[in-house]
């Protein structure tokens, strides 16, 4: 056995799907992330401030890859995904102290006025959270819902607004999905660096990206499905709605249209993941059918 650690590469994508599908698949959902989350993450989820190859550590066995972490996620997070034979071992550990040292590197080296590293846990985990304190790590927080829905049987359905439509993304949408995601999560996209450090990117399939269009050509809403075939689960990640357009039944709309996609697909589940504290997020996931299966808590560091 020979375990090192190592940058990413863009090749490695569909290589940490299939492994995270494979543990999933293993050992159940509790600690892991859907499959979908990775490319989001990597290619998105960090807003282009740094390289992936700079924020995301891989460990392998000898060829076979046994975890990943995402460090600098919202310059002061990381978070660690490990095999199911290493869980609540030294390996583990090992991993957890890493992604908090590359963090809190990288909070130095760019001056970030918060001293204190985080990361969340899901609250089934109880080996992640022994580990956690164990390296000195405190509750402090709810942090998401995590719900999920059958796809069995009819699935919901809704209308746009007269006058409103509903297509897939396609590049030249890039300008108009930068600034719909800077208005929806207050994010700084221009759409040159979205079109190249996205819809670019691997893993993106501009079919799977829905966007509803308002009367006067603006995007007014979006939502991007992902795909676990293995486990035959569909993530929507993320959801977002402009600000001019909110109240309308425009996420609801689009989301109904996704439950469709993701049925005719061979999905047999669907999940998405929200703030606690997000009312709105929570009575629109809930009246689409979605129910809580999983909380996940903030930890932290200082």
């Amino acid at each position: 056995m020979a375990i090192r650690v190592r940058a990413y590469q863009d090749d490695d994508l569909p290589r940490l799907q299939r492994a995270l599908a494979r543990w999933i698949h293993v050992a159940g959902d509790c600690g892991y992330y859907h499959v979908g989350n990775i490319a989001h993450r990597i290619y998105e989820g960090f807003g282009g401030s740094h390289a992936a190859a700079e924020l995301v550590q891989v460990w392998e066995d000898d060829a076979e890859i046994i975890g990943f972490a995402y460090n600098f996620v919202f310059e002061a997070a990381f978070f660690v995904f490990c095999a199911p034979a290493y869980r609540g071992s030294p390996v583990e550990l090992e991993m957890l102290r890493s992604a908090y040292t590359t963090t809190l590197d990288l909070m130095q080296e760019t001056k970030q006025p918060e001293t204190t590293v985080i990361t969340d846990v899901f609250a089934c985990d109880q080996l992640r959270i022994d580990l956690l304190i164990q390296l000195g790590f405190t509750h402090y927080r709810l942090w998401d819902y995590i719900t999920e829905r059958s796809l069995a049987g009819p699935l919901p359905s809704a209308r746009l607004p007269v006058g409103f439509t509903m297509r897939t993304a396609t590049l030249d949408d890039a300008v108009q999905l930068a600034a719909l995601r800077n208005n929806a999560f207050g994010a700084n996209w221009t759409g040159k660096a979205y079109r190249e450090q996205v819809m670019q990117s691997p893993g993106y399939n501009p079919a799977r990206e829905i966007v509803v269009v308002a009367p006067d050509g603006r995007l007014a809403a979006f939502t991007i499905i992902w795909l676990d075939r293995r486990n035959k689960v569909g993530l929507f990640e993320p959801v977002g709605t402009h600000s001019d357009f909110r109240r309308l039944g425009l996420a609801r709309a689009m989301m109904c249209h996704a439950l469709r996609q993701m049925q005719e697909l061979g999905m047999e589940r669907a999940t998405v993941e929200h703030l606690a504290e997000n009312e709105a997020a929570r009575e629109l996931y809930h009246s689409l059918g979605f129910r809580k299966k999983y909380e996940t808590l903030g930890y932290r560091l200082a």
